[in-house]
């Protein structure tokens, strides 16, 4: 079977449980959004975050389905618990934040920056298609929750490699 279908070529695309949508659609653009984390997320070369590319791609099945199917929805409160214990562990390891820090330090903290601004972006796509009525209430606040663990991680993984997180200074007016 090829991997291309021609389906798509008329700019639509399959949502779960039949029908076809826009590819431009906000739904649409929700899961690419989500697909785009994830990716960011392998980027980080770390298997231990494995469970929460699984959790994005439950997630971004939610978001690919249609108005009227909820009771088929993946993410659940369970699901937003577990990643409340994952911030609460890796947080426990930081220092307490003092101020505000750049994003950056050690490899693996910056490509976790980056994937929590990538979160950050999904999340604000999600909340067009939620204010719609579009897709749940725990997909919005999952997201949200993501991007607090990945902050919580980006921080634990400059910890343990021994880098400093980057302490953000305003600027003062002679600069």
């Amino acid at each position: 079977m090829p991997l291309y279908t021609r389906t798509g070529d008329d700019g639509t695309t399959g949502t779960v449980g039949g029908g076809r949508i826009e590819k431009d659609s906000v739904r649409m653009q929700a899961v690419g959004d989500v697909d785009e984390l994830n990716a960011s997320l392998g980027m980080v070369g770390d298997e231990s975050i494995q469970p929460l590319q699984a959790m994005l791609f439950e997630l971004g099945a939610d978001l690919a389905s249609p108005v009227g199917s909820e009771e088929n929805f993946r993410i659940t409160q369970t699901d937003i618990d577990c990643i409340e214990k994952w911030i609460d562990d890796a947080d426990a390891n930081n220092a307490p934040l003092k101020t505000f820090v750049l994003p950056g330090g050690s490899q693996t903290a910056a490509r976790l920056h980056y994937a929590r601004t990538v979160c950050r972006r999904a999340e604000r796509t999600v909340l067009s298609l939620q204010r719609d009525g579009g897709c749940s209430g725990e997909a919005l606040i999952l997201l949200n929750r993501i991007s607090d663990l990945l902050f919580a991680l980006a921080r634990f993984a400059n910890t343990t490699q021994g880098v400093n997180d980057i302490p953000w200074h305003p600027r003062t007016k002679e600069e």
